[in-house]
């Protein structure tokens, strides 16, 4: 039953080992018993010659192993741990019988057999003496016989006392062996049996005993093979082990010599199943062992040391029957309480379980028993006999529910610390139903549950909140609950709705909105979603409205009606006619389009009409629909016409431009309801005037445009076309700007070439057209969306392109002249072209030229600053034409000449200022390259001048020093250094005889290094330092 587990008694074998115990194998694995461990203990142990002799331990304690014989002996138990009356005897033997001395002994009490020896004593001494008087006749003789029969006598009395601790030994034995429990047996009986023979734990041969009954008991209890320990195994051993009274290394010694046997029969037996049942035997001896001595266990029991198990091993030992244990008493725990989550915690502290494991232990509990619930309640659900299926599973789900609720609260008590771990809300990760394929399982059983809390039509809060607790134990998504509930809910807020509409409360409410939004509050339903399911209530009635092709005035009135009683809004109905009506009309457009140009008649046209008006479609859904279906037309024209040559496409154009007057235009009119009666009221044809008088207007410098003019048709050709196409469905929105005035332009250059027809022999005839042809370029535009500005630009770009084709051979070499311009004017008269854009291109055209030239002027250094000023005075834009490195070379090339010019002059205003400002350059980098210039002109103009010196050629010394003085100007120096100051010395005197300026000469001294004495004697000189002679001058050196 679930979330109730009730205990049943089982049975096991029982078997004894008595002196020869069976084969042991020599390795023990943990074995994979249930789903807690799935570990193994132990690895191979040692090689049989390598184990630790068996009376390791019986030696230390002198016990004779021979006499006293260990027994392995197993029996079995009830659940409770109550051993069998018919076994007792298996576990201890059969009771000892006593002969000769012993009976004798037995019946003696000590005083007794004290007194018995001292008389035997005594006699034999007086028989001793007697015997020796009366044969040897000397009191020596006497003494030698008393002394022989003394000794006789003490060896008797001794014999007779030595017996006593086997005799005890007995009595023990048989006392346990004729107990009918011997967990009934008392301490104060092992010791009244003790006192009677006057032995103890010093003598060894009841200490022997002691041991072997304690082994005995202990292999008795602990269950055998495969068997689960029980949980009272080791309370029972205690107990056993105090009554008994052996301390605790004997005992020890006991627990190691049933593993050494355990051992030995694993080295013997070759049976697998026999080779598992003792592993598991070896697991339980070290778990109980370990819990039996405690703390002590770690030395008294030395595992590693004999049998060369780990630590590791050890510990998994004990997880794996300490989780046993307690999984064993989680089974015995229904609906929990405080009492029994305390009594599982104090459990779970005896078994040495670490609480990670026993949180996991518990929570996989409590998942089993409500996985029970939930597989009784898929069952239930699933069956074929549904006649009480769902309230079952509702109780099933309840049931749930409150173990989880339970739960929870006990999380929350006071006293949870006491309690065993992993109590709390219950969840199904990890279980039976933690997977994609038993989701949907969870979810029928959350729909029931949905379906039975809305049963009433209406949500109470107690169910809202199981619904939420109930998510979280199935571990459903938010959404997916919600998409259940919504949809359960969807199905009775639609029932309800009905029932308020076909009884009349819906009609009767004061507000239908309060009406409705009371519904949607008493289901916790989605006000949104309740709109939608109004929507979807509306539509359903239009449908059927419109079955026959038409809404009459009373389906209008009852869905209007509708409309009211669900507070509908009008966008939703607009929307709802628009699709569902839209739908009915479209098959009317698409018939009506795919009649094509000879099959618009009469019928189609009353179709049209019936649909258009009959379905209580506003215009602008009529238009928009007819206006998809319209374009989708077009468009294939306009595919037609991309894949063609360029008369195939202005045909396919034309193909489109027919359909739109001939087909298009009258299903426009027949949508509006317009007659198709040509003649137009005279108001729109007084505002078509005005637009165009407008259109005129703006359009006045554009009258040149041949072409443009053309596409106007004359009151004439009006006359004769008739009717002009339909301009309310364009491609405006399906088409990029480019590609509308690339289809345009096809069809323009089509009416200026004319069609061209290949013939045989690759000729080919061009047939002119008349300008109906522009007329019906004028009617592409509008199809393509075109506005007039749109238009003009087609136009105009093309009659600049013509234009600009023969300007360019006309002006190939850049020179404008007065047969030129007259050549120009003629060709722009051709073509059309508007003076202004004419003169544009005349300018574009020259002003490319002349960069030309001009950039190959100043790379080729033939260009001043002089003629850049008159360039720029004539009005050209240099700075588009020259690149600002190459007005920066220039700067270079003009400092240079400044510098090198022999004038001695340097103009900051000229340079910093108005050179840069006609150059457009930057003026810091103007005074960057003219520092540069002059540090390195001012120390080559003095070598200059010096190398002129040496040649006697006094202008150039003279020209040199004034370079040497302009770069001096620009960028101040100190005074210069040569190795021969002699020639510094001419160089002056020929420079003072130059007629400079003094402020010049005076700044010379400076920078030549010559001292006022010198200059004087300099100055003195005159003419007898460099006489006047054009060939043949002498100088002073």
């Amino acid at each position: 039953m679930p979330l109730e587990v009730s205990l049943k008694p089982s049975t096991s074998p029982i078997f004894s080992l008595q002196n020869n115990p069976p084969m042991i194998p020599s390795t023990f694995m943990a074995l994979p018993s249930s789903s807690y461990s799935h570990t193994l203990l132990f690895s191979n142990f040692l090689k049989p010659n390598t184990l630790t002799s068996r009376k390791s331990y019986a030696s230390s304690l002198n016990i004779n192993r021979d006499r006293y014989p260990i027994s392995v002996v197993r029996n079995s138990a009830s659940v409770s741990g109550e051993p069998s009356t018919s076994t007792i005897s298996d576990v201890f033997g059969g009771k000892k019988e006593l002969a000769g001395i012993h009976s004798l002994v037995d019946s003696m009490s000590p005083p007794v057999r004290f007194a018995s020896s001292i008389i035997v004593v005594a006699a034999a001494i007086s028989s001793g003496y007697g015997l020796g008087l009366r044969f040897g006749r000397t009191r020596n003789a006497a003494l030698a016989g008393a002394a022989a029969f003394g000794l006789a006598g003490g060896a008797a009395a001794y014999a007779l006392n030595s017996c006593v601790p086997e005799v005890a030994a007995t009595n023990l034995h048989n006392y346990l062996a004729g107990c009918d429990d011997p967990k009934a047996v008392k301490k104060e009986d092992i010791e009244g049996i003790a006192k009677k023979f006057g032995v103890s734990k010093q003598d060894q041969a009841f200490n022997a005993e002691l041991c072997d009954l304690y082994c005995r008991f202990v292999s008795s209890v602990i269950p055998p093979g495969s068997e689960d320990l029980k949980g009272n195994e080791v309370e029972t051993i205690i107990e056993f082990k105090r009554v008994l009274g052996i301390d605790d290394p004997d005992a020890a010694s006991m627990h190691m010599e049933i593993g050494r046997r355990i051992f030995r029969q694993r080295l013997e037996t070759g049976d697998r199943d026999a080779d598992i049942e003792q592993r598991r035997a070896f697991q339980k001896l070290i778990y109980v062992s370990t819990l039996v001595f405690g703390e002590a266990s770690t030395f008294l029991l030395p595992w590693k040391r004999v049998f060369k198990v780990t630590d590791a091993q050890v510990e998994v030992a004990i997880r794996d029957n300490a989780q046993r244990l307690y999984a064993f008493r989680l089974k015995q725990v229904g609906r929990v309480n405080s009492e029994q989550l305390m009594s599982l915690r104090g459990a779970q502290l005896l078994y040495r379980l670490s609480d990670e494991l026993a949180e996991d232990m518990f929570k996989e509990h409590t998942r089993k028993l409500i996985e029970e619930n939930i597989s009784t309640a898929v069952n239930i659900l699933k069956s074929r006999t549904r006649t009480s299926g769902p309230i079952q599973v509702v109780e099933e789900l309840d049931k749930i529910l409150a173990f989880n609720h339970l739960l929870i609260s006990l999380s929350n008590h006071p006293e949870s610390r006491h309690f065993a771990r992993g109590v709390g809300p219950v969840l199904l990760l990890g279980g039976e139903y933690d997977g994609d394929r038993k989701i949907d399982d969870l979810k029928l059983l959350y729909r029931a549950y949905v379906t039975d809390s809305l049963s009433t039509g209406r949500m109470e809060e107690t169910k809202l909140a199981a619904l939420n607790q109930l998510r979280n134990i199935f571990g459903l998504g938010k959404r997916e609950a919600e998409r259940i509930m919504l949809d359960v809910a969807s199905k009775v807020y639609r029932k309800r709705l009905a029932q308020a509409f076909s009884g009349g409360e819906l009609e009767a409410a004061d507000s239908k909105a309060a009406f409705l939004q009371n519904l949607c509050d008493e289901l916790h339903f989605d006000p949104e979603r309740a709109s939608q399911i109004h929507e979807e209530i509306y539509r359903q009635k239009l449908q059927q409205s419109v079955a026959d092709g038409e809404l009459t005035e009373d389906d209008v009135a009852a869905l209007l009606r509708l409309r009211v009683m669900l507070c509908i809004p009008q966008q939703t109905v607009e929307a709802a006619h628009s699709d569902i009506c839209g739908t009915l009309f479209e098959k009317a457009v698409n018939g009506a389009i795919a009649a094509g140009v000879d099959g618009y008649d009469a019928d189609v046209k009353a179709s049209v009409r019936k649909a258009a008006h009959g379905l209580r479609l506003t215009r602008e859904s009529a238009m928009s629909i007819a206006s998809k279906a319209v374009r989708r037309m077009f468009m294939n024209y306009i595919k037609r016409a991309r894949g063609a040559g360029r008369t195939e496409s202005a045909k396919e154009l034309k193909k489109m431009i027919a359909f739109n007057t001939l087909v298009v235009t009258p299903l426009v009119a027949d949508i509006k309801g317009e007659p198709s009666d040509p003649a137009t009221p005279e108001e729109p044809i007084k505002e078509e005037s005005k637009n165009q008088f407008e259109q005129d207007e703006e359009e006045e410098e554009w009258e040149s445009l041949q072409t443009l003019k053309k596409t106007r048709p004359d009151k004439e050709l009006a006359a004769k076309l008739g009717k002009p196409g339909q301009t309310e469905i364009t491609l405006k929105d399906d088409l990029p700007e480019r590609d509308r005035k690339d289809l345009y332009k096809t069809y323009l250059l089509f009416c200026i070439t004319g069609e061209v027809t290949n013939i045989p022999f690759g000729a080919q005839i061009t047939t002119k057209k008349d300008n109906t042809e522009y007329l019906l370029l004028n009617q592409l535009g509008e199809i393509l969306g075109l506005t007039r500005k749109e238009t003009v630009d087609v136009h105009r770009g093309l009659a600049e392109q013509a234009f600009r084709q023969q300007a360019e051979v006309i002006l190939a070499d850049g020179q404008l002249t007065k047969a030129r311009i007259e050549q120009l004017n003629e060709v722009q008269k051709q073509v059309g072209l508007p003076q202004e854009y004419a003169q544009k291109v005349i300018k574009n055209i020259t002003t490319t030229k002349m960069a030309a030239a001009i950039e190959t002027a100043v790379s080729q250094g033939r260009l001043s600053i002089k003629q850049i000023r008159e360039l720029k005075e004539a009005g050209v834009n240099l700075d588009s034409m020259v690149s600002e490195s190459l007005r920066e070379n220039i700067f270079k090339k003009t400092v240079d000449e400044i510098f090198s010019s022999g004038t001695g002059e340097f103009d900051e205003v000229e340079v910093y200022e108005k050179i840069t400002v006609d150059l457009n350059i930057n003026a810091d980098k103007a005074k960057g390259v003219v520092c540069e210039l002059a540090r390195t002109r001012l120390s080559n103009s003095l070598i200059q001048a010096v190398a002129l010196l040496r040649q006697r050629n006094r202008l150039g010394v003279v020209s040199s020093l004034n370079d040497m003085l302009a770069c001096d100007k620009a960028v101040p120096s100190e005074p210069l250094s040569w190795e021969v100051p002699e020639e510094l010395a001419d160089l002056y005197a020929i420079y003072l005889k130059s007629e400079a300026a003094p402020e010049k000469q005076s700044r010379l001294q400076y920078l030549l290094g010559i001292s006022d004495s010198t200059a004087v004697a300099l100055r003195e000189m005159g003419d007898r330092v460099l006489p006047v002679g054009s060939e043949e001058e002498n100088f002073v050196f």
